[in-house]
């Protein structure tokens, strides 16, 4: 089994997530007593926060690309970036440490599988109005990723930060979230929803939608294990 390196912290809430999924696949792929290999670097999310908010990106990578090689010099085989919105700078991790298992191939390739092409992305501001993930979907795989309305993002950003990254999960957030796909599914003409931002996951999921939903935490865990034990 390969040591995996998690670059985590944005924020913690999803990172315990990744945590927990990554040794209960290893478990349910191995058996008995089986847990993964796991390597983590945990940012204090604020750092990160505040660079993303004021566009400092460089200032974000910096720190990212100064985790990665610490990582591998640990014993890290594989890396993976445990956000979806940090995949931004994916491109200058994987020219410092690779191989990186990037969350977007990973989450298209589990859509071009189910048979669908239009998904809701829902996820950050910066994830949702920038192309970095949108044009991967769409140059790379095919799809047709669709995101709200400008409403829809400011709502979508703000539950996100204000609730979810601080650990709060609320009926009124879930329904908000629920009634944003049903508009888009009427509008839009949407066939699939991505989680496109690693928390979202302790909001909604499957059982709460007719049409695939897909759990971007889950999706890249699944890959990164697969990698572990290929």
């Amino acid at each position: 089994m390969k040591t995996l390196g998690l670059i985590g912290g944005m924020s913690w809430e999803s990172t315990g997530i990744y945590y927990r999924l990554l040794n209960e696949i290893v478990r349910a792929c191995l058996g008995g007593l089986h847990s993964a290999k796991l390597l983590l670097w945990s940012f204090d999310f604020a750092e990160i926060a505040e660079r993303q908010h004021v566009g400092d990106w460089q200032g974000a990578g910096v720190l990212l690309v100064e985790a990665a090689p610490k990582l591998e010099a640990a014993g890290a085989e594989g890396l993976l970036i445990c956000t979806n919105t940090m995949h931004k700078l994916a491109d200058q991790v994987e020219v410092a440490v690779s191989p990186l298992i990037h969350i977007a191939d990973a989450t298209a390739t589990a859509v071009a599988q189910a048979g669908v092409s239009r998904p809701a992305l829902l996820a950050t501001r910066f994830t949702m109005d920038q192309d970095f993930y949108k044009g991967r979907l769409a140059d790379r795989y095919g799809l047709h990723p669709v995101v709200p309305d400008e409403a829809g993002r400011d709502m979508v950003h703000r539950v996100i930060y204000d609730e979810l990254c601080q650990g709060i999960v609320t009926a009124e957030s879930k329904a908000a979230y629920i009634d944003e796909i049903a508009r888009m599914r009427r509008d839009e003409n949407i066939d699939s929803v991505i989680m496109g931002c690693t928390e979202i996951t302790m909001l909604i999921g499957q059982q709460d939608f007719d049409i695939p939903v897909f759990d971007t935490t889950r999706i890249h865990a699944e890959a990164a294990v697969e990698f572990a034990l290929g």
